[in-house]
């Protein structure tokens, strides 16, 4: 029986990618997710899909990013937790690691990294794992409220305690883009943390149409309190951003955000809540173990041109990236806007 082959997509054809592959690929990989990404950031995107007998058995979308301070490499699912990698062999993710391989010396890349939803299982021969992030999902329910059982009672009394607070929430598209925009590069900014521009996220929203929505929260004043971006895909809705400003956490304002919005797609009838990646041992992560999600860890494969031995740490367990947020957190508001969308294209 032949060996599974990957081959390469043409710019303009279509992908005849199954179901199946398609779920396990998540929203990123989706022609709308490389679209958005070459026509807003510029970055090309390489589509493989292996076949076997007729029948298509893997897919790997890669974007290349080059950057003058991040460098030059190939990585699937830019600016997101994990996807676009997909297999239903090991003979079918061996050819499309092959791919990518012979794709990042085509293109003089430093590197190539795909970031796929495989647990713990290690590496194959050649590729190195960078086990630091996790993402964590929730089972949903048809109540929201047959879920609360699950919580510590500690936990439970915070949301009692949030919805007392006059905290508000609104969900939305477009017409929420300032409040979103403006919430979620606020809040980046108090991290020390790049983030992208307006222009970004309504293009992004644009793409996705309908699979994509804006959650926005106000204090009991109609004040800004935080923002998310949400992403629909195979059953499942996914945090892709959403952070809570610095001044209302210690009224419990993550705990009201992210129980309304759990009930929410309760409501709406997904089967999970993938609350989004964070890195193993953080705070973030303390803070989504409260609602007893599923700890996944992710894959993040990389495979280094040969004379490249150091391994990209584009995270801020870095050291070489803590000077750099000190920093960040203390400019003017002004000098990151207008900063943030180029430095933040290299961190894909």
């Amino acid at each position: 029986m032949p060996e599974p082959c990957a081959r390469l997509l043409e710019p303009n054809e279509s992908a005849r990618w199954n179901p199946g592959l398609l779920d396990m690929g998540g929203y990123t990989a989706l022609d709308s997710w490389s679209l958005f990404l070459r026509e807003h950031y510029g970055f090309p995107a390489y589509r493989f899909e292996a076949s076997e007998n007729g029948k298509n058995t893997g897919l790997l979308v890669l974007s290349h990013i080059q950057h003058p301070v991040f460098g030059n490499y190939l990585a699937t699912a830019p600016f997101a937790s994990y996807g676009g990698f997909a297999f239903e062999s090991s003979e079918a993710r061996e050819a499309l690691l092959t791919a990518a391989r012979q794709k990042v010396q085509e293109l003089g890349a430093g590197y190539a990294v795909v970031r796929f939803d495989g647990g713990e299982n290690p590496a194959p021969e050649g590729w190195i794992q960078q086990p630091i992030y996790s993402t964590y999902l929730l089972d949903l329910a048809d109540d929201p409220e047959a879920l609360l059982p699950r919580f510590s009672s500690d936990h439970r009394n915070h949301i009692r305690k949030s919805s007392k607070k006059g905290f508000k929430i609104r969900f939305g598209h477009l017409d929420l883009l300032d409040d979103a925009y403006e919430g979620l590069a606020r809040s980046m900014h108090e991290l020390g943390s790049p983030y992208h521009s307006k222009n970004y996220l309504g293009a992004m929203a644009k793409s996705l149409g309908q699979a994509l929505e804006f959650a926005v929260i106000y204090d009991a004043h109609d004040r800004l309190a935080g923002a998310g971006v949400f992403i629909f895909h195979g059953g499942v809705a996914t945090n892709l951003h959403a952070n809570i400003l610095r001044d209302v956490r210690q009224d419990y304002a993550g705990e009201f955000f992210y129980w309304s919005v759990i009930a929410r797609y309760c409501q709406k009838g997904f089967r999970v809540f993938d609350m989004g990646r964070s890195l193993n041992g953080s705070g973030n992560e303390t803070f989504k173990m409260k609602w007893r999600p599923r700890k996944n860890p992710l894959s993040y494969w990389h495979w280094m041109k040969p004379g490249v031995v150091d391994l990209p740490e584009l995270n801020q367990k870095s050291p070489k990236f803590r000077a750099a947020i000190w920093t960040w957190k203390r400019l003017p508001a002004f000098v990151v806007r207008i900063l943030g969308p180029s430095l933040i294209k290299g961190l894909a």
